[in-house]
């Protein structure tokens, strides 16, 4: 399953990443980041498709995806 990992602390709020995203799972934080920004949060992670336009947009590089879990990978390899 597809995945996104956000650095919060990264991220300045742009909200690039919100508009690229086809599937609209990420949003705006309430919370505030240390920098006093509010950063990116996905609240719908299981319709992540993996496409990483997110990442792409982003302009921080505070978006990282993940295809399949490394784990799985690793075992399915060694099978």
């Amino acid at each position: 399953m597809p995945r996104i990992v956000i650095d919060v602390e990264r991220c300045k709020g742009c909200g690039y990443c919100v508009e690229a995203c086809p599937r609209k799972i990420l949003r705006m934080a309430d919370d505030f980041n240390k920098m006093g920004y509010h950063p990116v949060e996905c609240f719908d992670p299981e319709k992540c498709t993996g496409c990483a336009f997110c990442a792409m947009m982003c302009p921080d590089t505070a978006i990282e995806v993940f295809k399949e879990e490394p784990a799985k990978a690793a075992a399915e390899k060694r099978s």
